[in-house]
């Protein structure tokens, strides 16, 4: 195989992510560049041709995430985009495949309890704001996506007054494109109008986008919600530190345990498969498994207390 230029790898992941944002994904070009810079840090600073990257590379930049004290989930997020990087080197004739990535982790453990309760989901709607004013549009949107089935922040930022019609909200859901329908309801509506005169002449439905620079204004305001929630997190006293996936992992827990079926739970959060969803209860509530194992271990009488 001829390989032209000897093409470097980090070179190529930025022109990657470039490819990716200029057709839309914007998410996918994040991650290619979080896992570049990751990967160069480990280079220190320097680059590496794509025919020349090995698996003994690959396992001495794992044993270099490990050593920073990252997460396996976080270590096998960069693994996965540095490996979709590469196969596309791959694809396009750059490199011979010689699965640098084969000896390294590349999974998803189980992560721990997400969800809140809904005892802690009402502490965030009673929270008296009027002490802290620069959290309350924090807590509405976490809210929101609750009241929402879970809606993700990048899709509320970008929901506008037309996706309203005829008592429904319905959008594509920009992660997988799946069509999503859920009836306007009464607390929804609260919340949209609560904001309306700060944006009267915008098309968004809640004032996170209000300029040209969508992109960027979506990730201030995404880094602050995380800020903002964690502090109501804080004040709330709640074990588990609230961010906005927190209001998803929350809606499909307290969904199942209301015996709500796992194929309506998969539907109403737009996943592409019951599976996807089992996973999501799997690292949920494990309430009702103690509650049997504390039956069961009662028949032991105090012994077991």
């Amino acid at each position: 195989m001829t390989k032209t230029n000897h093409p470097f790898f980090i070179n190529y992941a930025f022109k990657q992510a470039q490819i990716m944002e200029s057709t839309g994904h914007e998410r996918c070009a994040e991650t290619y560049i979080s896992a570049a810079k990751s990967f160069r840090q480990f280079l220190e600073n320097k680059d590496i041709p794509i025919a020349q990257l090995e698996s003994r590379t690959i396992k001495a930049y794992e044993a270099f995430l490990t050593a920073k004290g990252l997460s396996m989930n976080t270590i096998s997020f960069y693994m996965r985009n540095l490996r979709a990087i590469y196969n596309h080197a791959v694809e396009e004739n750059l490199a011979e495949q010689h699965f640098p990535f084969k000896r390294t982790y590349t999974g998803i453990c189980k992560t721990v309890k997400r969800a809140v309760s809904i005892e802690t989901i009402q502490k965030i709607a009673n929270l008296d704001y009027s002490v802290f004013p620069d959290l309350e549009f924090s807590a509405d949107i976490f809210l929101f996506s609750f009241y929402t089935r879970g809606t993700a922040f990048v899709d509320i930022a970008y929901l506008q007054h037309k996706n309203i019609k005829n008592g429904y909200l319905t959008y594509h859901r920009k992660k997988t494109g799946q069509r999503i329908t859920i009836r306007w309801e009464r607390c929804m509506a609260e919340i949209v109008e609560k904001y309306h005169n700060h944006h009267s002449a915008s098309p968004y439905l809640l004032p996170i986008l209000k300029g040209n620079n969508t992109r960027t204004e979506y990730l201030t305001a995404s880094h602050r919600l995380n800020r903002n929630l964690k502090k109501i997190g804080q004040l709330i006293d709640s074990q588990t530190p609230l961010t906005l996936y927190v209001a998803r992992h929350s809606w499909a827990s307290i969904a199942h345990s209301k015996q709500i079926p796992i194929a309506t739970i998969s539907e109403a959060m737009g996943h592409d498969s019951e599976s996807t969803t089992r996973i999501y209860l799997t690292s949920l509530d494990n309430s009702a498994v103690d509650n049997a194992n504390r039956l069961v271990l009662g028949c032991l009488g105090d012994l077991s207390y």
